[in-house]
């Protein structure tokens, strides 16, 4: 497990080497000058050639890569002019909003995706496997930001029973209720999505595992169906729907960009698109690149349980 763990974590290595390299340079390709727009009003030649002195605009592409590059291996993202303060602290500080989005999202759509595939399959042909079907196919159908404007207009403008945007009230205590109330709808429209698509490979690996032998040898054996379905053959479905799920987990913090602005929610998202917007070079380039670090991690941790269910992977 040690080795295979090794390996995993080395063949990461090319890949944020790549990712790095193409952000860096979609970043050095945005057309105009990032310090004319920066300094806005105030961008006068002197305050230009200064601040692309102090951005290392003025070096050759690839000596300004590596300088970066170096400085990231050491902790440094920089920092961000448009907020005045260090891109990994800011970086990190709207992670954890995104993180709680993102990870009840996650684990909204992971535990309805999987019940609602165990449940089709095991029904194959009923009333229920046909109005879930319907239903997963609604929901992949509708756009996740769409779905969370007509949220906004259904249950907080004319319902009102939940706060329209924001993770936090603007009055009042900022427990655990409160945040709940802020985050049911964002997590919901974050995760309709993934929920369709989890809960249709649940039930095709589902229906797979239900054909072969040792299920069959299990129902002989007078073992409830119940446990034969929610034991044995979810368990062994497992290894095909893990893959699934680390997929599906890329697409719901990747999502959050959008639901963030729709819902204004504080996370990294939103930041990215206002330093977008600000052309704050360091900050977008820092929070890319620690929002694919940490999607790679998770797919490594998605690999290492899918080969603790399956010993055959270890290879």
């Amino acid at each position: 497990m040690t080795g295979y763990i090794f390996k995993r974590l080395i063949s990461a290595i090319p890949v944020l080497l790549g990712i790095s390299v193409i952000v860096f340079l979609i970043m050095a390709m945005i057309p105009g000058d990032p310090a004319t727009a920066i300094l806005g009003s105030y961008a006068t030649p002197e305050n230009v050639e200064k601040l692309n002195r102090d951005l290392g605009l003025d070096k050759p592409l690839l000596q300004r890569y590596v300088i970066w590059l170096g400085n990231i291996l050491q902790g440094d993202f920089g920092r961000s002019f448009a907020l005045n303060r260090d891109v990994l602290d800011e970086v990190l500080e709207r992670f954890n909003a995104t993180l709680v989005l993102a990870g009840t999202s996650f684990i909204l759509c992971a535990f309805l995706g999987i019940i609602a595939g165990v449940i089709s399959a095991s029904r194959q042909y009923s009333f229920w496997d046909k109005a879930i079907t319907f239903a997963v196919l609604v929901g992949i159908s509708i756009p996740s930001f769409f779905l969370g404007m007509m949220m906004i207009l259904i249950f907080s403008v004319n319902l009102r029973w939940f706060p329209v945007s924001g993770m936090w009230p603007i009055y009042g205590a900022r427990d655990f209720f409160a945040l709940l109330d802020h985050l049911a709808m964002p997590a919901f429209a974050l995760a309709i999505v993934a929920t369709g698509v989890i809960a249709r490979l649940s039930r095709s690996a589902m229906l797979e595992v239900l054909r072969q032998d040792f299920v069959r040898t299990a129902r002989a054996k007078g073992v409830p169906e119940r446990s034969v379905v929610w034991r044995h053959a979810l368990r062994a479905a497992m290894v095909s729907i893990i893959p699934v799920l680390g997929i599906q987990a890329g697409f719901v913090l990747s999502g959050a960009v959008y639901i963030e602005m729709v819902f204004q929610w504080p996370g990294i998202g939103r930041m990215l698109v206002d330093a977008i917007l600000k052309r704050d070079i360091l900050l977008v380039q820092g929070g890319v690149v620690f929002v694919a670090a940490c999607y790679v991690l998770f797919n490594i941790l998605v690999d290492i349980a899918q080969s603790l269910l399956d010993p055959r992977i270890k290879t």
